[in-house]
């Protein structure tokens, strides 16, 4: 399995869900709606499932092999620990600097600066 793409669409900080994430394999098909859980001693990967009747909750998509399951979470995990983590240095910085660092327009030359018209 070729995972391509890992986009961690929303971060929590309460209760035990921590993410949720989109994953795109091979460039062809894109699974949504895993989530990072935080277990009793371990963060692990949900998959996406549907509640039938009975209350019993059925996973939609899943890896089949252990090889592939290990692969999966391990390549999501990292992938939220890398969006916590920037996250985290985001909320650090001032917000002048992320705004300076990320949004300030490149200076514009003095010649191509309009001069409004002088009416007389």
């Amino acid at each position: 399995m070729q995972i391509t793409d890992i986009k961690v669409r929303k971060l929590m900080e309460e209760g035990r869900l921590r993410a949720v994430v989109s994953v795109t394999v091979g460039d062809e098909i894109a699974i949504h709606d895993l989530k990072v859980i935080e277990g009793p001693q371990r963060l692990f990967v949900a998959m996406p499932s549907r509640r039938e009747t009975g209350g019993v909750f059925r996973d939609i998509v899943h890896p089949i092999t252990p090889s592939a399951r290990k692969q999966l979470e391990d390549a999501v995990l990292d992938a939220y620990r890398r969006e916590k983590q920037r996250a985290e240095t985001i909320a650090r910085m001032p917000y002048g600097d992320y705004w300076d660092s990320h949004f300030t327009p490149p200076a514009v030359p003095a010649a191509a600066v309009i001069q409004p018209a002088v009416i007389s």
